[in-house]
């Protein structure tokens, strides 16, 4: 049979659809762009169109293949109605037939489906409504004959019929904008393209999505439509693009847009709900990077307005909402995403030379072998002068002839070198003149230092003979502290711009603890950490988690895993991003030691790596670190007898420290003498006792053969671990149905070894404290009854504590 033909007939309408309006949807922005009149479209005020639902019936999936009855009748066209009504139809053939894009083609080619049937054939497509017709059948006309699909109930019926039309009218569109003659024609043609897709029945993701790639494809084949035509476009597709993310070329185009006309009212009355939708759902950047791409873009755009980054902080707090938790978990990441992407592409062309592989710009040129690419750009790192310290800045030397010292701070049988004082002093100003790297290509040419000490360690560890990269040569000396890297105009701002992002969300206190540990790994190009203006914006973000009390913010200071660099490490004095003297370094230092940071782990790392810092923020009168200097001789952390007297010299160099050494050195003679006089091995707190109570307590007797103390049914918490670490005999600890928690349990852990009864029943203690019990190996009973254990904490306890032998967990999930 053939299916081949012209003319048209008249199409009969589906009857009894009634459609209904949604509400119109309002920009997000609000009046954020005010000002920015110069630009309006001469079609009128820039509006979102009504967005038009589909009918109020039956929804229906596209169908793209599917079995069905197929009865051909080929007649002039006169005797159609007989035909129809006849009750002897010509035979039913079975087929399996596919709706492609151009056609209706049977799985085998036999029959009355022998050949492809063409859309543009089909001249009429209507459901059979005459008496006496075959059930749920669709009838479907060409010239000299018509085609009847018989479904097997109304639903499958109805589905083709819709399948049907959607392909056949998507088809025409394809047809007609694919070749198109005047632009007036095309506008009105897109705008019907758009309200069959909002009216249709059918529910699929490609109902949407069709129209946008036929409009992306004629975007992409006529380059030279006028920026009038382009946001003609763009409007009219609008209401698209509320509930759909636009495909790839369609984004190459809102880029181009954005770039091109920053101020344009389509940014922000069009484009605005397309990025909010794109950063509230999970989106995979990776797959889909240039959605990512566009939402840069569009954010630079709104930093271009006359406001700037008013704007910007205005649309960032629309993504969070006016409440003080954002409802939506998407955002951050993504936008976190966003930022780093922007950030990294300013360093691409610079990152990519030095590692010798291409960027996406030359992927997109055809530049992929490796003899078509540019040579590496050279890394030497600056050979400085040697620094001439101030004979102010050089700290005491242990000269004292009789320094008052505690107790337990014995002559070592193997002591030490002490610490040079050159270690003292990370952040002195030098005489050379800072290093400038500058060119439209963000050359950085640094020369090699081979004498510095850093750098040969490194060698060491690799061989000797490779190439340092630019934090290892950062951290070489102070002297690279004041490296500069100068990028091109728009790249400076682009980086300026995502920065400040970076600190808005910081200012957000429910976002703070995810942002702590999306940037903890440090995701930031080398070089951007070289970059002052960088840095200096990011330091407030880092200052922001520093100042949080939350224990799930400030721990992302640290490293993510031991031998990594954290940014407690970055930007300490000496660090390639310390800017200052060291106040950032020690409100990182205090917040950490006023948390269940307070334990020996945490001082004997900073005795390790930071201990020069330390001491000459101490010698500057830095309280914290006066605090942090008398610990460490408190814990006999450090254990070299020099290195013990030069901390000790440091502390009396300076009121403050002098003060807090002799506190020291009295509280070690106190000890010393409650031990030697004795006192009680009991004692009980009467109920309702507070912290204060404990510590006014211990305070005034002889408690150093203390072994059993209980504090059941008292108001007492975690701050009382304070006091009772205090007590070296301890071995019994009751604190039934007290508030002591997690972080006192971190401090008796790692102070009373020796304990060997502890009683938490109906303590708000959870896993996260009762895990640090594991290093009390004499604990011989342990009752964790009616507190937050799992199952999983209590095996790894019973595996941990191989002395371990009365346990209750009644009430827990682990019983």
């Amino acid at each position: 049979m053939d299916f081949n033909g012209g003319g048209g007939g008249g199409a009969n309408e589906l009857h009894n659809n009634q459609f209904y309006q949604c509400e119109e949807n309002k920009p997000l922005l609000g009046e954020m762009s005010e000002g920015n009149n110069n630009s309006k479209l001469s079609a009128g005020p820039c509006k979102r169109s009504l967005h038009h639902c589909s009918s109020s019936g039956m929804r229906y999936k596209l169908l793209h293949e599917g079995d069905i009855q197929v009865c051909v009748v080929k007649h002039p066209r006169t005797f159609l109605s007989k035909i129809l009504t006849s009750k002897f139809l010509r035979r039913w053939e079975p087929h399996h037939l596919a709706l492609t894009d151009s056609s209706l083609t049977s799985a085998t080619p036999t029959g009355y489906m022998e050949t492809s049937m063409s859309y543009s054939s089909i001249e009429d497509l209507q459901l059979l409504s005459w008496d006496n017709a075959p059930k749920y059948c669709v009838q479907l006309s060409f010239p000299g004959g018509t085609v009847l699909l018989q479904a097997a109930n109304s639903y499958l019926r109805d589905q083709w019929f819709h399948s049907l039309q959607w392909k056949k009218k998507i088809y025409k569109y394809r047809k007609v904008l694919n070749n198109p003659s005047r632009w007036d024609v095309v506008l009105k043609e897109i705008r019907a393209l758009v309200d069959m897709a909002l009216t249709s029945p059918l529910q699929d993701e490609s109902i949407h999505q069709a129209p946008l790639h036929i409009i992306s494809t004629l975007l992409a084949e006529n380059s030279n439509l006028s920026p009038q035509d382009h946001e003609n476009i763009i409007v009219a597709i609008a209401p698209l693009l509320e509930n759909n993310h636009p495909p790839p070329d369609l984004c190459e185009f809102f880029c181009k847009h954005c770039r091109e006309r920053p101020r344009s009212m389509v940014v922000i009355e069009v484009f605005t709900p397309v990025v909010q939708r794109i950063l509230k759902h999970n989106m995979d950047f990776g797959k889909c990077p240039r959605l990512r791409l566009f939402t840069q873009e569009y954010i630079l755009a709104l930093n271009e307005l006359n406001a700037g980054m008013e704007v910007v902080k205005k649309f960032v707090h629309s993504m969070h909402g006016p409440t003080g938790q954002c409802p939506h978990p998407r955002v951050l990441p993504n936008l976190v995403a966003v930022c780093l992407a922007a950030i990294y592409s300013c360093y691409e062309e610079f990152i990519n030379s030095r590692d010798n592989s291409p960027s996406l710009k030359e992927i997109r040129n055809g530049c992929q072998q490796q003899n078509d690419r540019k040579p590496p750009m050279p890394l030497r790192l600056l050979r400085p002068e040697p620094p001439t310290p101030h004979p102010a800045t050089l700290l005491p030397l242990s000269t004292n002839p009789s320094p008052p010292q505690p107790p337990q701070l014995a002559p070592l049988s193997n002591p030490a070198p002490s610490i040079p004082i050159s270690s003292l002093t990370p952040s002195l100003p030098l005489s050379p003149p800072p290093s400038v790297v500058n060119s439209s290509e963000i050359l950085v040419e640094l020369e090699r230092n081979n004498n510095s000490a850093n750098t040969r360690r490194k060698g060491e560890q690799s061989g000797g003979d490779s190439e340092p990269n630019l934090i290892d040569c950062l951290l070489v000396s102070p002297a690279a502290n004041t490296l500069s890297i100068q990028l091109p105009a728009q790249a400076d701002r682009v980086l300026g711009c995502f920065a400040l992002i970076l600190k808005m969300l910081s200012d957000y206190d429910d976002w703070r603890p995810a942002l702590a540990s999306l940037l903890q790994p440090i995701p930031f190009p080398k070089e951007a950490l070289a970059h002052a203006k960088f840095t200096k914006e990011l330091k407030y973000v880092i200052q922001r988690f520093a100042e949080d009390p939350r224990q799930e913010v400030h721990s992302c200071l640290l490293s993510v895993r031991s031998g990594k660099d954290g940014w407690f490490q970055l930007y300490s004095p000496g660090g390639v991003a310390c800017d200052d003297d060291g106040e950032l370094f020690a409100s990182m230092v205090h917040i950490l030691m006023g948390s269940c940071y307070k334990t020996k782990k945490f001082l004997l790392s900073l005795a390790e790596n930071k201990l020069g810092p330390c001491m000459l923020l101490a010698l500057r009168g830095n309280q914290t670190m006066v605090e942090i200097l008398c610990l460490m001789l408190e814990y006999n952390i450090i254990e070299n007898k020099d290195t013990q007297l030069q901390i000790i010299s440091t502390l009396e160099s300076t009121q403050v420290g002098l003060r807090m050494y002799e506190q020291l050195c009295d509280r070690q003679r106190e000890l010393k003498e409650l031990q030697r006089k004795g006192g009680p091995t009991r004692l009980t707190l009467p109920s309702k006792s507070t912290d204060a109570d404990l510590a006014r307590l211990l305070s005034s007797g002889s408690f150093g053969n203390l072994e059993n103390l209980s504090l059941a049914f008292t108001n007492v918490t975690s701050a009382c671990a304070e006091q009772l670490i205090k007590l070296p005999s301890l071995k019994q600890l009751n604190l039934w149905s007290t508030q002591f928690g997690d972080a006192g349990l971190r401090l008796l852990s790692e102070h009373l070894a020796c304990l060997q009864v502890l009683n938490l029943c109906e303590t708000p203690v959870t896993d996260a404290g009762l895990l640090a019990l594991s290093s009390m190996k004499s604990l011989c009973s342990l009752n964790m009854n009616s507190t937050k254990l799992t199952a999983d904490t209590y095996e790894d306890l019973k595996a941990k504590l191989p002395n371990l032998k009365d346990v209750d967990v009644r009430y827990t999930e682990a019983w």
